[in-house]
């Protein structure tokens, strides 16, 4: 039995409804919840949640599944503070008990103190940028993917918990050129492959 707690971290603001993340989010949950070999817990960031039990479900979960949309490059306010709130409520509580680092040597080991060690993640995100900003020379990105460039804090914050990167998917050009169906086709691939591995 694997435990999969999934969490969207959309919430409704200005122009953006989160559908498209609310869409993911039920998907997935389905998705799991039809193999019998897994348990699902999950959180909407936008509604209300009691932070000690999202510790409780981080420390329960063998896998975290982190859906967001982007807003100005970085996840949207809501999901930061939820991220804030939790892995604050968690310190020497499941998640992380300090940065690793000792007073005699302060200059080593910074981002080893996490303590969800054995844990994986997946990352999804949803862009207006289409795919080619990423990958086109001279384009908005550098030629810098989402995992080296504008999600590479939020990778580094979970590989100081401890947790392991499992696999990312990301969702371009969902604003002006969307064709929904065929990216919740890819998604299932993408799922399917998983499988495999988990």
């Amino acid at each position: 039995m694997k435990n999969i707690f999934i969490i969207n971290g959309s919430h409704p603001f200005a122009h953006s409804g989160g559908r498209f993340n609310e869409t993911l989010f039920t998907n997935t949950i389905s998705y799991f919840d039809t193999h019998e070999e897994f348990e699902v817990k999950f959180t909407q960031v936008g509604e209300n949640y009691n932070v000690k039990e999202e510790v409780e479900k981080f420390k329960w979960a063998d896998i975290v599944i982190y859906h967001t949309p982007i807003w100005w490059f970085q996840i949207p306010f809501g999901f930061k503070k939820y991220i804030d709130e939790v892995f604050t409520e968690g310190h020497q509580n499941g998640i992380y008990a300090n940065d690793g680092r000792s007073r005699k040597n302060p200059n080593i080991n910074y981002g080893t103190g996490g303590l969800m060690h054995g844990k994986k993640y997946i990352l999804t995100t949803s862009w207006n940028a289409p795919k080619t900003a990423f990958t086109l020379e001279n384009e908005f990105f550098n030629q810098k993917s989402v995992d080296e460039g504008a999600m590479f804090g939020f990778h580094r914050m979970n590989a100081f918990t401890g947790m392991e990167l499992l696999a990312t998917h990301h969702f371009h050009d969902m604003e002006k050129n969307a064709d929904v169906p065929l990216e919740l086709n890819n998604y299932s691939t993408f799922l399917n492959e998983l499988m495999i591995n988990l």
